[in-house]
């Protein structure tokens, strides 16, 4: 499955031109991937419909959903960043069809508890669960190994312009972070080496999982939450892109944008933004405080990260200016 797209330039009001992406072949096994959650995902929404069953004080299938359009979007973004690359093809090729593999073992066994009704992760309660749960957790591990490979392949090889290049290639990065970040929910609570009943590891920090959660996302309410910081690092690899697109078309009415060295500056300070952010909730997490109830320590982090903000953009703006006089 490939696409051929005109290579020319976009000319900006400064005339510094913005390429247009090289002509792309997505990567088929990972393309199969988000066609098969799209289709979980309605299998998914129809079962929030008719089984009434609950899991961990939540419907049943509202896992198998969330997860359906996390990694749909996933494998396609993958799926197109892997058909850009000029070199390394092979080794690329085969990264994402593992990165498609190990998902499509997870999300399998995943929507085989949900049909059980047993949990998924973390669950160690009878030899069967214990097994199934040893096999998500290579499938992830693997994964990560897998996402990192790919992740390298990008810094060798050109891709769009200077800034472009950039946005992907941090993004991936960020994202890597982040699925590391999912091994933290691993780790034993002390309660449950105390009193073990089956479960070795928790989305929650301060209390059993379970708990009333955010409409949708299901993110603790009440106490810290590790879903956060690793659903925020995921998809890193598609908000600095998207960052970056939203400066190229604002390039169109200011004119300092078009200044492919403001876009880099601006592209850095995304970076530094977003991975101040996640390190944040990856605190606040660990601290057992829930995202909705922020104690002043956070307050005063966030706020400093919205200093910092505005002193990049600054810098990158005036460096612009200062490049056009």
């Amino acid at each position: 499955m490939s696409t051929t797209l005109p290579t020319r330039a976009a000319t900006t009001p400064a005339g510094s031109p913005m390429l247009l992406p090289p002509p792309v072949r997505w990567h088929g096994p990972l393309i199969a991937l988000a066609i098969g959650m799209v289709v979980l995902g309605v299998v998914a929404t129809i079962g929030l419909l008719v089984d009434q069953r609950e899991l961990v004080g939540a419907p049943v299938w509202a896992k198998p959903l969330k997860f359906a359009i996390s990694i749909a979007i996933y494998a396609v973004t993958w799926a197109w960043l892997i058909g850009q690359l000029t070199r390394f093809r092979r080794t690329a090729w085969w990264a994402g069809t593992v990165i498609a593999a190990t998902l499509a073992i997870e999300t399998v066994l995943m929507v085989l508890q949900t049909v059980r009704g047993h949990r998924s992760h973390f669950n160690q309660a009878n030899p069967f669960d214990e097994a199934v749960w040893s096999i998500m957790g290579t499938s992830i591990a693997v994964l990560w190994i897998a996402t990192l490979v790919a992740a390298v392949l990008l810094w060798f090889t050109p891709l769009a312009d200077r800034a472009r290049s950039l946005a992907i290639r941090l993004g991936a990065a960020l994202c890597l972070v982040g699925l590391g970040l999912g091994f933290l929910m691993t780790m034993p609570l002390p309660a449950q080496l105390d009193d073990y009943e089956g479960i070795i590891g928790a989305h929650t920090v301060g209390a059993d999982d379970g708990g009333s959660g955010l409409l949708l996302l299901g993110w603790s309410t009440e106490h810290g939450d590790l879903r956060i910081p690793h659903f925020i690092g995921m998809h890193a690899l598609q908000v600095l892109p998207l960052a970056l697109l939203l400066i190229e078309l604002a390039a169109r009415r200011v004119a300092v944008l078009a200044d492919v060295r403001v876009r880099v500056g601006l592209v850095w300070t995304t970076f530094a933004i977003y991975g101040a952010v996640m390190a944040l909730v990856t605190w606040q997490a660990l601290r057992g405080q829930s995202i909705m109830l922020p104690d002043a320590a956070t307050l005063l982090g966030g706020a400093a990260i919205v200093g910092v903000a505005l002193i990049g953009i600054g810098l990158s703006l005036r460096q612009g200016a200062a490049a056009r006089r």
